[in-house]
């Protein structure tokens, strides 16, 4: 069997958050280190050796200040059951293996520790992929890798399972980011290192015929009251636990000790052959 190609070209996207740090705008990764920390509020568990994974560690020094700061790669610098805690930054959308990655992190992770795995969902920034696929069809009529693909919130639920984490649980929120033009959110993007790193993508400069053709596109179906465009950064959170005996087990199939029609006080009717 041929190996399938790499979707994200790893040479380009360390070349753009290289650049992004110059200057970056972190307000995405702010806000996804902020979900983190109210959810770990929320467990009533404390967390001793924690480990980050992301390409911008500035973004948690006030959340995790004592976390390990584990670089956005391949192979991830964990070691074997040594966290009880890790979160991975807003940085799985751009894995070529993002099972692999949750594999690794559950390996890292201590029995019953906890793994807080951050990333974009599949309605990030769709008003600019159907705008650029537009302009690009009419000029050229073709059609290039533009926007990095990124999964439903089902189907990254069930990346949990896969790696064989316990408990597992996908959530999300949409919000919704206003712009003077598209061309500000895309010198945004650049400056978040989320230009187009795609292994697949055009490599000669996109002409300047279609940039202008998708901003009169992107002007024209989505902007706001106020005449601003708007983007959609749809943000999941998966959360999985390292399995242990203490968590909680499903029942045996059969082994219920009361009836559900009881409980409910009805009455029960079989179903017919």
């Amino acid at each position: 069997m041929s190996t399938p190609p790499d979707l994200t070209d790893r040479r380009a996207l360390s070349q753009h958050r290289v650049r992004a740090a110059r200057a970056p705008a972190l307000f995405l990764h702010e806000a996804a280190a902020e979900e983190v920390q109210d959810r770990l509020s929320m467990v009533n568990k404390s967390f001793h050796a924690p480990a980050v994974i992301t390409p911008f560690p500035q973004a948690w020094d006030t959340v995790l200040p004592e976390a390990r700061i584990v670089p956005d790669e391949e192979v991830l610098a964990l070691d074997e059951a040594a966290h009880d805690l890790i979160v991975h930054g807003l940085a799985l959308h751009w894995a070529n293996d993002p099972v692999g990655q949750l594999i690794q992190c559950r390996r890292a992770l201590k029995p019953d520790g906890l793994l807080l795995a951050v990333t974009f969902g599949g309605r990030t920034l769709q008003e600019l992929r159907a705008a650029l696929g537009q302009a690009e069809i009419e000029l050229t009529g073709g059609l290039s890798p533009r926007v990095a693909p990124m999964g439903e919130i089902r189907d990254l639920g069930g990346l949990l399972q896969r790696a064989g984490l316990a408990l597992p649980v996908a959530d999300g929120v949409a919000q919704t980011v206003s712009y003077a033009t598209p061309f500000d959110l895309m010198r945004d993007l650049r400056a978040m290192g989320e230009s187009n790193a795609l292994h697949a993508r055009l490599r000669s400069p996109t002409r300047r015929a279609v940039l202008m053709r998708a901003a009169e596109l992107y002007a024209q179906g989505f902007a706001d009251a106020d005449g601003r465009i708007t983007a959609t950064f749809e943000t999941i959170v998966l959360t999985g636990w390292a399995p242990d005996a203490s968590q909680p087990q499903p029942l045996r199939p059969g082994s219920a000790g009361a009836r559900l029609a009881d409980a409910l006080g009805t009455r029960e009717t079989p179903l017919k052959d």
